[in-house]
């Protein structure tokens, strides 16, 4: 819904708003609040209790008067923040005709030369930092955990932003990639007795492999047609999954999937284990450390590879491809050839991602690659910034860690009742979040970036100057 004009304007300057219209930002807000009662009586007013055979309905209407006060306020503070902006938009500064017209460095790119080394510090000892803070390994297990969840979605959210962020190719299948990996390395392990080291690059060749095949049929999609084969595509190898049972085992999956080693020290209490070989006391939480280090250095490859690849010819033909696909054709690249490499690396990454998560797990099966895996890590690039690799990583914290915080918001069962459970409104916060971004940040979280070639100067460019807003 979009807010309607509440400002007035004055007879001389009919486009310049003079102040805000306090009745009719109270009176929209009033219509959003009214919808919102409506939209809560079928799905909030009431709570199904089962008590054996019977079920039970438990108004929550202070709930919903609570929610309708929240949309109020915050759609007549929307109101005002609009006003606010258009008003300065619309009267000039005094200093604007006599400044020079240039791209200042943004807050992001000033505070990048000591924020990137900083936050890498703190991934580089996250462990440790949380096991000191904790008291102990066992009691750091939980933390050290969602580190690892969080970095493995870091790797698919900068893997798929080679597709989306760079070539502008929306993939909406690409958990299809992570499950190629997955199942790469459990059939491969569990077969022909293989080890993770070997089974990892083996599981990156099958993606990429399985990227060509994705890129060939869709070589001439653009925009939706080409977001509705690759969501196919995704739906399609997750039902050869579910079906093929003689290979996959069904939707049963496979279990019992060899760990890792730390180059063939087991992570086991007997002899010739990794505690017994290094005279340290076994913890279980050894393997999970091993993991989040391994995980960690995945990603950093991740990210080294492709800024590494923007500077080269390949990433500035994505770059053009993503601008202007006839101008990219005029300039004499091969589009089919930069289409194909980037759904083959961006596959690559996935595969490796999925490797290990089956080795993380333990065990894989089909609904662990559904479409709500590929719409989240889509998300995170889109939030992020396109292009930003910092941008998605930022996004993977807050859209994977975020749900983690709402389980530990126990204090709002005094406000909501004994029974509220933060974490069922963990989808209905995701979706706030997303229309938030595309109203105030719709290039992302950070959409400025640096020049991938540089000629003689470094300049800053600002996410204004960028043509799409691709950060």
């Amino acid at each position: 819904m979009t807010a309607p004009s509440i400002t007035t304007t004055s007879a001389k300057s009919p486009a310049v708003p003079t102040h805000f219209d306090v009745a009719a930002a109270v009176k929209d807000s009033a219509k959003a609040a009214l919808i919102t009662l409506g939209l809560s009586i079928p799905i909030l007013a009431y709570r199904t209790d089962q008590s054996g055979a019977d079920l039970f309905l438990t108004p929550r209407w202070g709930l919903v008067a609570i929610i309708c006060a929240i949309v109020f306020g915050l759609r007549l503070v929307l109101h005002a923040f609009m006003a606010t902006r258009s008003y300065r938009k619309a009267v000039p500064s005094p200093r604007q005709a006599t400044e020079a017209v240039h791209a200042e460095p943004s807050a992001y790119q000033k505070a990048s030369r000591f924020g990137i080394p900083f936050f890498l510090g703190i991934a580089l000892t996250f462990p440790i930092l949380i096991v000191l803070i904790q008291g102990g390994l066992n009691e750091s297990r939980y933390w050290v955990d969602l580190g690892i969840l969080i970095l493995t979605y870091v790797m698919l959210g900068w893997g798929l932003n080679i597709v989306v962020g760079l070539a502008g190719l929306l993939d909406l299948g690409y958990v299809a990639f992570y499950a190629v990996g997955a199942y790469s390395y459990a059939l491969l392990s569990t077969t022909f007795g293989l080890s993770f080291w070997i089974c990892l690059p083996l599981a990156g060749i099958l993606a990429a492999f399985w990227g060509m095949i994705l890129g060939f049929p869709v070589l001439r999609l653009r925009g939706d047609y080409l977001a509705i084969v690759t969501l196919a595509f995704g739906e399609i190898v997750r039902l050869v999954l579910i079906n093929w049972v003689d290979l996959t085992n069904g939707g049963a999956g496979i279990s019992s999937i060899p760990r890792a080693t730390f180059f063939g020290l087991p992570f086991t209490a007997g002899e010739g284990g990794f505690a017994s070989t290094f005279g340290l006391e076994f913890n279980s939480m050894h393997r999970m450390i091993f993991l989040y280090y391994l995980i960690l250095a995945l990603a950093l490859l991740t990210n080294f590879v492709t800024m590494r690849l923007r500077k080269l010819p390949v990433g500035r033909a994505w770059e053009a491809l993503r601008e202007d696909e006839i101008a990219c054709r005029s300039l004499g690249i091969n589009t089919t050839n930069t289409k194909l490499t980037a759904f083959a690396i961006g596959a690559m990454f996935g595969g490796f991602a999925g490797s290990f998560f089956a080795v993380r797990q333990g065990f894989v099966s089909p609904e662990s690659f559904n479409f709500l895996e590929s719409a989240i890590i889509l998300a995170i690039v889109v939030m992020g910034g396109m292009g930003s690799q910092v941008g998605v990583a930022i996004a993977a914290i807050v859209l994977v860690g975020g749900p983690e915080v709402l389980r530990n918001l126990t204090f709002l069962q005094s406000i909501f009742g004994a029974g509220f459970d933060p974490n069922e409104y963990r989808l209905l916060l995701f979706g706030v979040g997303m229309v938030a971004m595309m109203v105030w940040r719709p290039r992302g979280l950070i959409s400025e970036r640096e020049p991938s070639v540089i000629l003689k100067e470094r300049k800053a460019i600002s996410g204004s100057l960028v043509k799409e807003g691709h950060g």
